[in-house]
């Protein structure tokens, strides 16, 4: 369940991280099926109030929760998105699904202390809700503008490989 970062903005489809993650589990995993829940634009409030339904249809084992961007580029509410985080984990465990999410930080315009107490939150949900979580999803490529679309937020098809492999070692230990 994602945003843009995950719903392939700006590329050809079946070039994303997710369906590069769907394809290694092809390969590697047999049997696991990927829905790619993400929606450009989603807050972490979508995500919640469309999450019941996708449990419902997709009954999945396993749910990656990568949703806060948008939250911090619109000014929500830290204490919002945090509920709405934890709501999202309860909903999945009450599915009986396994969460998992990704943390994500915001360009250094929104402010330094506003930047560490949105980055911190992710930390803290995962900590409190015992949720494996990716501290950054788009760690490996933050620094590195070439790996960027114009728009300066959305990755590139060369980044999405480099987004798989730094969510896999935290995703892989749940796909059992």
């Amino acid at each position: 369940v994602g945003d843009s970062l995950s719903a392939v903005y700006g590329l050809a489809l079946g070039s994303g991280w997710v369906s590069l993650l769907e394809r290694r589990l092809r390969a590697d995993r047999p049997g696991w099926r990927v829905v790619n829940a993400s929606i450009s634009g989603e807050t972490t409030l979508g995500g919640r109030n469309r999450l019941e339904a996708e449990l419902a249809t997709h009954r999945p084992q396993v749910v990656f929760i990568a949703l806060g961007g948008n939250d911090g580029l619109r000014g929500v509410s830290l204490e919002s998105t945090r509920a709405n985080l934890a709501a999202m984990i309860a909903a999945i465990r009450k599915s009986g699904g396994r969460p998992a999410m990704a943390g994500m930080r915001l360009p250094p315009n929104y402010g330094r202390t506003y930047g560490e107490k949105f980055r911190v939150l992710f930390v803290e949900v995962a900590r409190r809700q015992q949720v494996p979580l990716v501290p950054f999803l788009l760690e490996p490529i933050a620094e590195r503008r070439d790996l960027f679309q114009p728009d300066g937020i959305h990755p590139t098809t060369a980044a999405q490989p480099m987004i798989l492999e730094t969510v896999w070692p935290v995703l892989s230990p749940l796909l059992r």
